[in-house]
């Protein structure tokens, strides 16, 4: 309701605008051709000519959609609007011509040899009115086409990094599955029987959770990290005295929106690249917290630290977990890898707390 008000208002000042243009253009004719000229005189038929063509302006619309200027190759539309721009013109200026015999009677030498006689090459804006109108038409076609391309194009490009992003998170479930199973494996034939059978049962009640969050790109940090929970079980499971694991997230930040399987294989990288390698003990900590619009989560090992060359090498779950954070939050998100000088290696990833 309100678009519309507003374009009934836009469309009256418009032809209100045209009709003042229309007047003083006449009325300074007039004063340069008669030195007077009464304005109001003047401006009453020009505001009528611009009503006139604020009422036409819908029905010639219509009539380009029906014959539009391509009918016939282009010369039967441009000959047929042509034809009828004339026709407008005519009409208004004898009209024009008959209302001014009827109010102030007729002129002399009558009707017709007045209208040959006051015709004048000014009368030919009203065919220049039409095809103004008939432009507009096309200007605003092509401007629908251009937005509803766009349109379509956005919604395209959704739909694309949404299978790009449902691709890359569905990289991530073999990768976490195999590494799990063999953990299974290796308790095995360690003759841990009884452990392997409690991970088995905890990886199932995870791929539970994993299978119900299937169709989602995006869950809270609230799901994520009682997903992580799960999953840090299974992994204690297979380092019993090696691996601990400290969590601290504000509960601010428990309620904000992340890819789903965000931390996963970060925590996974940490405890396999981290704690494994280490002789003795090795520590996990994962912070969260939300500062000036922003989630802010780290996860921090205390292992051998970056390598001699000072370079990361990203596997599958590092690399997964930037291209997603890039194809979710453009450059608004950030992951950073850094190592401490006494070892250890923290993955920082920034993005914006969305609620």
């Amino acid at each position: 309701m309100r678009n519309r008000l507003l374009r009934i208002t836009a469309t009256t000042a418009v032809w209100t605008a045209l009709g003042m243009v229309l007047s003083i253009e006449v009325y300074f004719n007039m004063r340069a051709e008669m030195s007077w000229g009464d304005f109001v005189g003047v401006a009453i038929p020009q505001f009528g000519r611009a009503a006139m063509w604020g009422c036409l302006a819908p029905f010639i619309l219509m009539l380009r959609e029906k014959v539009p200027l391509s009918a016939g190759r282009w010369i039967g539309g441009i000959l047929y609007h042509l034809a009828f721009s004339f026709v407008v013109m005519a009409t208004f200026y004898l009209g024009r011509i008959e209302a001014i015999s009827y109010f102030f009677g007729p002129e002399p030498g009558g009707y017709w040899r007045t209208a040959f006689r006051s015709f004048y090459g000014h009368n030919i804006v009203d065919m220049a009115y039409y095809w103004a109108v008939i432009a507009y038409g096309y200007a605003a076609e092509l401007q629908k086409r251009y937005r509803n391309q766009e349109i379509r194009a956005a919604q395209l490009e959704s739909r694309l990094i949404e299978a790009e992003l449902k691709a890359l998170r569905e990289q991530l479930k073999p990768h976490f599955l195999f590494n799990t199973l063999n953990t299974i494996a290796a308790l095995a034939r360690e003759g841990k029987n009884e452990t392997a059978v409690t991970l088995i049962a905890r990886l199932g009640s995870l791929l539970r959770m994993s299978l119900e969050g299937n169709h989602r790109n995006e869950t809270t940090l609230r799901v994520e990290m009682d997903f992580l929970e799960r999953y840090i079980e299974i992994q204690k499971a297979r380092f019993p005295d090696r691996l601990s694991v400290g969590i601290s997230v504000d509960e601010a930040a428990l309620d904000v929106p992340v890819p789903w399987l965000l931390l996963q294989p970060i925590v996974e990288n940490a405890i396999l690249h981290g704690v494994a390698p280490k002789v003795g003990a090795g520590r996990v900590d994962i912070l969260g917290s939300v500062e000036d619009g922003m989630l802010l989560l780290e996860v921090r090992d205390d292992g051998p630290g970056l390598p001699d060359n000072r370079r990361v090498v990203e596997g599958t779950g590092l690399a997964n977990t930037r291209e997603r954070l890039a194809k979710t939050y453009g450059d608004r998100a950030r992951m950073s890898i850094s190592g401490g000088p006494a070892g250890g290696i923290t993955v920082r990833i920034n993005l914006p707390s969305q609620k």
